[in-house]
Formats: C-alpha cells, sequence, structure tokens
C-alpha cells in the first residue's frame, strides 16, 4: 500500500503512450463510465496526435444506453475486430486480466502492454502497470497521465472523464481530496456536470421501477454477519432481467447499502445467459466511530475477485444458499 499523500510516478505511461505506433485500448466486461470515460478520452487524444486506436470490451455486445452520448464513441469497436497484434495495449480500469474477458488473449499480441487502474487489488498483469489505489477514479488517474503528457483537456476529453469521476465517486459522495478540483477543471471547459450525471446515473425506463419491487422484496438482514457489522443482500435472478438494462441491474447496490443495521451490502446477480452463474457486488463502509470498517476487497479476493477496501466483487457459481453460506463463511474471518 501506498503510503498516505503519495501519488504513483505516471512517467512510464507517457513514455509508452509518446512512442506508441498503434494502440488498442480495452476496457474491462459489463464496462461502467470510469472504463469506458477513461478509454475514450485517451483515445481521442491518440487520435489527434494521429496515433491509429480502437476501443472495445468483451460484454456485453452492446454498449450501454447511459454511456451512448460518451465522446469517442466513433473509436469502439466490436471484440472481433480487435486486431490481434498492435504496438501498445492499454488496459484501463482492470483489476485482472480476466476482467477483459474473451479479450484477454490479445495482451499476447501486443509488443508491450499498459494496464491503468486504481484497484488495490490490481495483479500488475501488464508489462507496465501503473496502478494508483489512491485514486478515487482511473479517470483521475487518467488526468494526470495526460497532464504529464502535456496534452490539453479539452471539452471532449473532460466529459468522458468526468464521466468516470462523477461515477466512481458516487457523486463525490465517497470523493477523497483531489477529486473536487479536478471536477472543477472539468467543468470549466464547459461541460454540462448535472445533464452528464442525470443521463448516467439518475435515469431510467419504467421497468427499473417493478424490477426494483420484485428484487428488492428479497431483500435478507443478517445482523451477526461479518463479526456482528451486519449484512444485507439481494438476489437479482433471470427472470428480474428479462426487460432491464446492465445499468438498472448494476444500480441495486447503492440502494440496499443504505441499510443502517448492516455495514456490509451484496447483490447477487444471476447471468443472462447460463443459470446458477453468478457476479457479486459488494460494499462497505467505516464505522460510525471513524475506525476501519469491513474490507470487502479482502473478501473478494478470496472468493475469486478483487477491487477496492469498500467497493468490491467476484464471480461464482452454485445455489443462493451456498453462494450466502460462502459469503458469510468469509465475511467471519474478516
Amino acid at each position: 500500500m501506498l503510503p498516505a499523500g503519495t501519488q504513483v510516478d505516471v512517467t512510464p505511461a507517457v513514455e509508452i503512450l509518446d512512442s506508441a505506433r498503434s494502440v488498442t485500448i480495452l476496457c474491462h466486461v459489463q464496462p461502467d463510465a470510469d472504463t469506458l470515460g477513461s478509454g475514450l478520452a485517451l483515445a481521442q487524444v491518440l487520435d489527434r496526435r494521429g496515433v491509429p486506436v480502437v476501443v472495445s470490451f468483451a460484454e456485453p455486445a452492446e454498449l450501454p444506453v447511459s454511456m451512448r452520448s460518451l465522446p469517442g464513441t466513433g473509436f469502439l469497436v466490436s471484440a472481433d475486430r480487435v486486431p490481434a497484434e498492435v504496438d501498445v495495449l492499454v488496459a484501463v480500469d482492470c483489476g485482472s486480466a480476466g476482467r477483459l474477458g474473451a479479450l484477454r488473449d490479445r495482451l499476447a499480441g501486443a509488443r508491450i502492454s499498459l494496464v491503468l487502474d486504481h484497484h488495490r487489488s490490481n495483479t500488475r498483469f501488464g508489462a507496465v502497470n501503473v496502478v494508483d489505489e489512491t485514486a478515487d477514479s482511473t479517470a483521475g488517474l487518467m488526468a494526470r497521465v495526460l497532464d504529464a503528457w502535456g496534452e490539453p483537456l479539452d471539452r471532449d476529453v473532460a466529459h468522458c472523464l468526468y464521466a468516470g469521476l462523477v461515477t466512481d465517486t458516487g457523486s463525490f459522495k465517497w470523493a477523497r481530496p483531489g477529486s473536487h478540483a479536478l471536477a472543477e477543471r472539468l467543468l470549466a471547459t464547459g461541460i454540462d456536470g448535472a445533464a452528464i450525471t442525470r443521463t448516467l446515473m439518475d435515469t431510467h425506463p419504467f421497468a427499473w421501477l417493478p424490477m426494483l419491487s420484485r428484487v428488492l422484496g428479497s431483500a435478507r438482514l443478517d445482523r451477526d454477519a461479518a463479526g456482528r457489522a451486519g449484512l444485507v443482500h439481494v438476489f437479482v435472478r433471470q427472470e428480474d432481467l428479462a426487460r432491464v438494462r446492465s445499468e438498472e441491474v448494476e444500480s441495486v447496490i447503492d440502494l440496499i447499502r443504505t441499510t443502517a443495521e448492516a455495514q456490509v451490502a451484496a447483490v447477487f446477480k444471476e447471468s443472462r445467459q447460463q443459470a446458477g452463474q453468478w457476479t457479486v457486488s459488494l460494499r462497505s463502509h467505516d464505522n460510525a466511530d471513524g475506525t476501519l470498517g469491513v474490507d470487502v476487497a479482502r473478501v473478494a479476493m478470496a472468493l475469486g475477485g478483487g477491487g477496492h477496501r469498500y467497493a468490491a466483487g467476484y464471480s461464482t457459481a452454485g445455489t443462493p444458499e451456498q453462494l450466502i453460506a460462502a459469503l458469510t463463511a468469509e465475511l467471519a474471518r474478516s
């Protein structure tokens, strides 16, 4: 872990990007605005420097609706169109090669691979890894890379970076020092921060409401879990997914994490394609007295995933009973 107040040196990233002859930028599966915003911001800068660049992610097949207004989406290509060989491959906001999904095989075809990320659990799977666990978002790290490179943050680049910043800080609810200053810089370019936030975080189709009714009705509270810190959890099953987008499913965790009686929140999301396969989102927070709360990154890593101390996740398989038993057993070790 980095000492307090320390930032990683971004010079290695600048040197690689400055000499790149062609670039593939890969975002993680089930992309959020931080991975896509960071990737598209970098793509726009590379393009204006005359460097051939594409951006992609392995799944889902289509760009989430809430992110289609991000500038630079013209650089996105489907996974099957990502070149097998490239001069530089950049993975943004990916804690491990597994988060690249089916595109992880593109790492082998790159002359050099660069990882830009802020997850404490990052496995350093690139040839060069610039991982700043003190950063609130990969977008914030990307802004530092572009500053060190001498590249201006114009309005379109700022839009993409703001998207990553506002979502990964929960509209700045858990922002650390530096994020508000960056937001001010980005807003000064003329972007509409309120509209960006509304599109990404506060706009849902009507089908979201009945889905929430069903899913929240399944919520269960275990006051004794995690050494009596408490666990609240819900299941989002295949039948709940029929008429909603991935954005609606991902929003559930931000609702159940508000439960006062539980420090840990978990959402188990069943795969649309394969019954019994799940992705799990975990959230935690500091104790009321300011001491550190449950480290869900450690829990997620033990179960095959990773993330941040208070926001992490993993993939798993089994029945709901098996999933709860595995999670509570690991929480007991926290």
